[in-house]
């Protein structure tokens, strides 16, 4: 067989072989994070968070086309649009390490083509490709709806056409390579930006093929221009051309008073005309290079437009309608991400800093009588030069210095002092301790050397620590994977191999590593405070480092030359010893990759919104407490009836009229105060200024004195500049009509007796921000017409203090105006929420699904355990208030259930099992019940000695505290059951560890 052809068939077999094993793999619906806001965008073409994905959920809208009517079936097939991206990704780096290989191999160009050289190059493609489609994080990205998997093909997609121009560069006609390059670089812009990270490793392939003898000069000055151009698009294309749009637009407009969009046709039209003008010149002066550059701009404009389906869509006020970017000007603000705030990145304040002044910054516009009103402006804080710094890498970001900010930067910045300016030392010290070394190369070393579990910020597992005795429950963690750093040995061994052989190639390979993955850490200047790990942002340095790991076969080969003096056997030798590399990680990998049969993160938010009473009003916080429920609603229709309301959205003024708006089956939210009071600018935040002649605020009437912008509840900054609205006093209170109440049925037959004349409750923040006013307002307008809930994973702050109010009834707890006549003493712990135990047995025992959740085959993350450990909270509760009511066969019942659909087998016990203990033992079932003692007590023991003892103990004190707050709960368990042995057992070890 001809070499070309037994290269398409290995690279073809390559692709088969990789996307069968992600089918195999492939999580069956959406998972956790934005994989639910994203397939529900996409399904229905909707405007997700900023800057969007267009070209990723036009793809991905395209492949659920396929599931003809079965909603159900729409989540695979996005999923699998990350799947086959990731299998094209792998097949592409096939064709790019052998292309790479041939020149390495000095006999490969001999004639005719010796069969071991061709050996040689192919097996370098397959190891290379083969550990690329079982690295950690790769895999990680092709199972799941994300953008990543796309963006990373754009990446290697970029590389191959780069390497497919470089081999045809003397022939006419090959810079129409560059110009097609530069239409993916266009389109990827539609993904993710990492793809314009390729774009100086372009330039350096341009200088090094067109130049017969490069000079370190030439190549400095080609990755300058390469990051100028990365700047020309980042800044100059993406955001700058609409800003100008943006600027005409206004301009035209309020000068002249043209009609709406006049201003941007006529900047489209002047900037059509310019472009034409410039291929006129170049075509009349013959230069070709300016002519192949304005093509190139010309494509990637061609792709960039694609991001035309933002406004588009968001005109039409679609349900999920993140920024409503539906004009220029709210475009452009989406484009820059605005609402997330802005990091430092070569200058600016530390984090101590602070602000001397709040200036007005950008002007915020609103349409307003057919022209453009400045509504308001974006804050800018002004600084002291002395409080600024070169390199900032302390600082405070956008939600300011906290103490919790401080003590994680402490973590790594030992000495940092409280009010003092970090030295340029510790700036350093924290780039290279943390962003570069906990975010980077310890996801390196996952991917190549080892990774210890799924733990956040668990660390690389070296092969010397491997074999190291740990607690049994992270030896037997499926992210526990033991690579011995066998990928990381061969990859290092095919750098040094290809430095020797040739240093430009090395050079260009290195540059791509860099840039894929060191330089996006320096740009993203990560704060010390992540929610979950990131190391999916690095696919394309994984990608460079699997180039070396396949150019490492020919340096096992050649180390083999002085065994082995048959060559032929020695191409077989080194390419079996190199395939037991991507063997290994496929193996090491397998289980804690695999998602086929996890139903979790779906059947949790279908479980959230059947808790709930018709046409009700569901508060959440989160991304995992929201982005699932968009899932369930906008694809497979579930419940769309309920008004999803995200706290931490009614901050701005687009999602306030946004709920303003019906949804499907659920009318508008019910807010009295007008639009132009929740605008942005407008009561963005209350100060609490103490009044004391208010002993207490009615929420209705305060809600109209807002409204009313009252002078009662005005004050003004110190220098008099401007004045805001203020709230006199932290106690709360809101009538109610008893009678209307019980008549309506809201209230449970068994808590008739605990409605009360008027809800109090206290407010401890030091202001209202915008969301508060809104749920305050809410709650005082619906007037119980609609049922209102708090999602159980909303934080207190959240839920502006209205815990005595609430009442549990599953994995969300609704606001009923009763309350307990006094504390029950009974409950040792802090708990929210009244059990009402007739709507909470409904959702245990009767609504909810609990698909595979007692499948031990079935792999849960640290974040789905996690999550799901709230279902054991809510059986507990349950079962403790019918043994308390008398009920033991009730309470047997549901603990039964628990037991069954949540098995240590598949779920392990989690800190809120030992809460199912004193009503085991009140059934009977007392040796259930120190069974279950016992082994979290031995489990939560071995780990809180392995945290403890290990260096980085700091990073685990997440994994600590719930740990001491497992044997927290397994004490009060044996204290409530009278059980002296182990209540001194549990005593002696939280003293031991503090709790």
């Amino acid at each position: 067989m001809p070499y070309s052809r037994l290269k398409q068939f290995c690279s073809g077999a390559l692709f088969l072989l990789a996307l069968g094993v992600y089918w195999a793999t492939l999580e069956p619906t959406a998972s956790f994070w934005d994989a639910g806001e994203f397939t529900a965008s996409a399904y229905r073409l909707l405007v997700p968070h900023p800057p969007g994905a267009p070209l990723y959920l036009l793809i991905a809208r395209l492949a659920s086309l396929l599931s003809f009517g079965d909603v159900t079936r729409v989540a695979v097939l996005v999923n699998m649009v990350s799947a086959v991206a990731s299998a094209t990704t792998v097949a592409l780096l096939f064709g790019i390490i052998t292309h790479l290989a041939e020149k390495l191999i000095p006999a490969f160009n001999d004639e005719p083509l010796p069969g071991a050289s061709v050996g040689l190059v192919l097996g370098s493609g397959i190891v290379g490709a083969l550990a690329f489609a079982f690295s950690d994080s790769f895999w990680f990205n092709a199972v799941e709806a994300e953008v990543y998997a796309l963006s990373t093909l754009g990446t290697a997609l970029v590389v191959w056409l780069m390497l497919q121009w470089e081999k045809r560069a003397d022939l006419p006609g090959a810079d129409r390579w560059l110009v097609l390059i530069a239409y993916v670089i266009g389109l990827g812009i539609g993904v993710h930006l990492l793809n314009l990270l390729a774009i100086p490793v372009l330039c350096l392939v341009w200088y090094l093929r067109r130049t017969p003898q490069p000079a370190w000069r030439g190549i400095l000055l080609a990755l300058v221009a390469g990051s100028l151009l990365v700047l020309v698009v980042l800044e100059g294309i993406i955001p700058g051309l609409p800003t100008l749009a943006g600027a005409s637009e206004v301009f035209f407009v309020n000068t002249f008073g043209l009609p709406y969009n006049s201003g941007l046709v006529l900047f489209l039209l002047l900037f059509g005309g310019l472009l034409l003008a410039g291929f006129r010149f170049a075509y009349r002066s013959g230069r070709v290079g300016l002519h192949t550059g304005l093509l190139a701009l010309v494509f990637v404009l061609i792709g960039y437009s694609c991001y035309l389906i933002v406004p588009i869509r968001s005109s039409f006020n679609p349900t999920i309608n993140e920024n409503a970017p539906n004009e220029v000007l709210s475009f452009v603000s989406y484009l820059r991400r605005e609402q997330y705030g802005d990091r430092p990145l070569l200058y600016g304040p530390h984090l101590f800093a602070q602000p001397t002044a709040q200036e007005d910054g950008a002007p915020r516009y609103t349409r307003q009588n057919g022209r453009y009103v400045i509504t308001d402006h974006r804050p800018e804080l002004r600084y002291e030069a002395t409080d600024k710094m070169l390199l900032p890498r302390i600082y405070s970001g956008p939600g300011g210095t906290t103490p919790e900010l401080v003590r994680q930067y402490r973590k790594w910045v030992a000495d940092l002092e409280e009010g003092q300016k970090p030295t340029m030392g510790q700036n350093l010290g924290f780039l290279f301790k943390y962003q570069m070394g906990h975010m980077f190369w310890r996801y390196f070393g996952w991917n190549f050397i080892g990774r210890e579990s799924d733990v956040q910020h668990a660390g690389v597992l070296w092969p010397w620590d491997a074999s190291q005795p740990v607690p049994a429950s992270v030896a037997e963690n499926r992210g526990r994977n033991t690579f011995l750093a066998l990928p990381f040995l061969l990859g290092v061994g095919g750098l040094i191999w290809q430095l020797r052989r040739n240093r430009q190639q090395a050079l260009v390979v290195g540059l791509l590593f860099v840039l894929t993955g060191l330089a996006i850490v320096f740009y993203l200047n990560q704060p010390p405070q992540e929610p979950r790990e990131r190391d999916y942002t690095f696919a394309g340095a994984t990608l460079a480092f699997c180039i070396w790991i396949g150019l490492g076969v020919p340096a096992l080969h050649a180390a083999l030359s002085r065994l082995l003096s048959a060559n032929r056997l020695r191409v077989g030798l080194a390419t079996t010893l190199g395939l037991i590399v991507p063997a290994l990680m496929a193996v090491e990998g397998w289980d804690d990759h695999d998602r086929t049969g996890r139903f979790s993160s779906v059947d949790y938010a279908k479980n959230v919104l059947n808790t709930l009473a018709p046409n009700a009003i569901l508060v959440t916080e989160g991304d995992n407490d929201t982005f699932p429920l968009w899932y369930a609603q906008e694809v497979e229709g579930v419940r769309p009836d309920v008004r999803v309301m995200v706290s931490s959205y009614l901050n701005t003024d687009w999602y306030v009229e946004q709920m303003r708006q019906r949804s499907y089956q659920s009318a508008p939210l019910p807010l009295s105060i007008s639009t132009g009071r929740y605008r942005q600018g407008t009561n963005d935040y209350l100060p609490f200024v103490e009044n004391p002649g208010v002993r207490e605020l009615n929420v209705r009437e305060f809600v109209q004195l807002v409204e009313q912008n009252s002078p009662l509840l005005q004050v003004s900054y110190a220098d008099g500049s401007k004045t805001l609205l203020s709230y006199p006093t932290n106690r709360l209170v809101l009538p109610i009509d008893t009678a209307a109440i019980r008549r309506s049925g809201v209230v449970p037959v068994e808590r008739q007796g605990q409605v009360v004349p008027r809800m109090e409750w206290e407010v401890t923040k030091s202001a209202l921000e915008k969301k508060d006013l809104a749920l305050l307002d809410m709650l005082a307008t619906n007037n119980w017409r609609r049922p209102v809930y708090f999602a159980n994973t909303v934080s207190p702050r959240n839920r502006l203090g209205l815990e005595p109010y609430l009442q549990l009834e599953g994995l969300a707890c609704r606001v009923v105006p009763c309350r307990e006549p006094a504390e029950r003493p009974e409950l040792h712990l802090p708990e929210e929420g009244v059990v009402a135990k007739d709507l909470l047995y409904d959702s245990l025992m009767r609504k909810y699904s609990y698909r595979n959740l007692n499948n031990p085959r079935v792999y849960y993350d640290e974040n789905q355990r996690f999550t799901l450990a709230a279902y054991r909270q809510q059986f507990a509760r349950l079962a403790r208030a019918y043994v308390e009511a008398g009920n033991q066969p009730r309470a047997r019942e549901v603990l039964h259930k628990c037991l069954t659909v949540l098995p240590d087998t598949a779920l392990p016990y989690d800190a809120y099992t030992p809460d199912l203990v004193p009503s085991l033992v009140a059934v009977g079932e007392t040796r259930r019940a120190r069974e279950i003692m016992d082994t979290l007590t031995i489990r939560t023991t071995q780990h809180l000695a392995y945290y403890a003892a290990r260096p980085d103990a700091a990073l685990f004190d997440r994994e600590i505290g719930m740990q001491i707050f497992t044997l927290q709960h397994l004490y009060l368990a044996a204290a409530d059951t009278n059980d002296a042995a182990r209540v001194n057992q549990l005593a002696g070890i939280l003293q031991q560890y503090g709790g």
